[in-house]
């Protein structure tokens, strides 16, 4: 949360100066004033130790993501188990938030 804070102090601070209008601000500019821009979003998010929880984890990025919770833990999380999730991955349906039916729907 403290990037989406900071990035949000910064895109405030823009506005005051006159640099931009607030009608401006959309979620490309705002994703660009994060510590991660530049870097994709990611399409996986492995959560390891039997948490189902995200501890606030690149809140902002994992928006598409899709979320694996597994009950191994970290020290024990090797090839077969990333063999696993990677399985479980590619057997999802990614929308990227439209529903089942919608124009532009995954066919995989």
């Amino acid at each position: 949360r403290n990037d989406i804070v900071n990035a949000s102090k910064k895109l405030a601070q823009m506005i005051a100066r006159g640099e931009i209008q607030a009608d401006q601000v959309d979620g490309d500019m705002f994703g660009s004033l994060l510590s991660t821009a530049g870097v994709p979003d990611p399409d996986l998010v492995i959560r390891t130790g039997g948490e189902k929880r995200l501890s606030n984890f690149l809140i902002w990025n994992i928006a598409y993501a899709e979320l694996y919770f597994t009950d191994v833990l970290w020290p024990d999380f090797d090839g077969d188990e990333l063999d696993l999730a990677l399985e479980w991955f590619q057997g999802r349906d990614r929308r990227f938030g439209g529903r089942y039916g919608e124009e532009g729907e995954n066919e995989n």
